[in-house]
């Protein structure tokens, strides 16, 4: 009983002594210490509580985000600046395409660079009803753009194909070549900043897409290389054969309807897919063996008819690439295509 009233009972506490000796010192010893104790387990328990707080704070925070983001992107469709650089950091798809994903950095980077052209080149006022209809146009080629391009991507492993960056240099040098000489490689950065708002690591990597499409769509064509070699050997055997009769035969008996043509007088220097640089070492009427354009659009077979110190002539014939647009064309009718914007369809012709 006596100990249960102790609990109870406050004790008087005995008065510090106002002198510090041998016998004191552990009372002013216990004192300080006791002053520290009642701010010591608090700030324990704040911190901790501190801690908890901060992370959910945090996790709510990026949870946040990330539905802004999504509603940004998805739903809204925002295609600002921000939002391109946003998606360059955090590599979202905009679709899938047999199971490849197709990136909305991908999407924006095309779709940004033409308005850009068609707002500084054109004055296009994408406020008007004609210029909310480009505006949708240009959504609809672009994601074709890159919805091919990742498909080429993926085609790429399966045909062992990619780009180095020795052929993807040798290649940018070619598209700065003009009838006047090279042009310098500042003044082209300059000119593409100007006209489509890429940078020169943006350009660089947009032309490696597109050449990485090319070479996959080269592989991938035996019914184009066949017809090609064929062509090729008939004009070997017989040089005298008139090219244009040789095309129409060609086009009712092959898979693949080849096309017919002549250059006309152009420079040597020509930006025609790299036939007029071919053309140059050809003799009059000689023929070329098989070329591929380095536009895409499929395989040559050229006789260079005449030439002078600046410009050329050649006529030719063309073997289409079909395979590959065949076979996107495939994966799309199975329903293997998915977009996760709705883009407005327009099928009016645009200019």
């Amino acid at each position: 009983m006596k100990k249960l009233v102790k609990k109870f009972v406050k004790r008087k506490k005995e008065p510090l002594p106002t002198r510090i000796t041998s016998e004191t010192i552990e009372q002013h010893r216990e004192h300080i210490l006791a002053g520290g104790r009642k701010f010591k387990y608090p700030i324990q328990y704040a911190r901790h509580r501190l801690v908890i707080n901060t992370i959910i704070i945090s996790v709510t925070a990026i949870v946040i985000a990330i539905a802004v983001g999504w509603w940004q992107l998805y739903p809204q469709q925002n295609t600002s600046e921000f939002m391109y650089h946003v998606t360059k950091v955090i590599p979202v798809p905009v679709a899938y395409v047999d199971g490849q994903p197709v990136l909305y950095s991908d999407y924006l980077m095309k779709y940004l660079s033409s308005i850009h052209y068609l707002e500084q080149k054109e004055q296009l006022d994408v406020k008007t009803d004609s210029g909310k209809s480009q505006v949708d146009y240009i959504k609809q080629k672009s994601m074709e753009y890159v919805i091919e391009n990742a498909y080429a991507a993926k085609l790429a492993g399966q045909y062992d194909v990619s780009v180095s960056n020795a052929e993807l240099n040798n290649y940018l040098t070619s598209l700065r070549q003009t009838s006047g000489g090279e042009i310098s490689e500042q003044t082209n950065d300059a000119v593409i900043l100007d006209y489509y708002g890429w940078s020169p690591d943006e350009y660089s990597y947009m032309v490696g897409k597109e050449l990485l499409r090319q070479k996959v769509s080269y592989a991938m064509d035996k019914d184009a290389k066949k017809t090609a070699d064929s062509i090729e050997n008939t004009l070997s055997t017989n040089p005298k054969i008139i090219m244009k009769d040789l095309a129409e035969s060609t086009s009712k008996t092959s898979v693949i309807k080849v096309n017919y043509g002549v250059s006309g007088l152009v420079p040597k220097s020509n930006q025609d897919g790299g036939l007029a640089i071919e053309a140059t070492k050809l003799k009059i009427n000689e023929i070329s063996p098989v070329i591929q354009s380095t536009t895409g659009d499929g395989f040559y077979v050229i006789r260079l008819l005449q030439m002078n110190s600046s410009q050329i002539s050649y006529e030719y014939i063309n073997i289409p690439l079909t395979a590959f647009t065949n076979s996107l064309n495939q994966v799309e009718k199975e329903g293997k295509v998915t977009q996760f914007i709705s883009i407005p369809s327009d099928n009016s012709e645009q200019s």
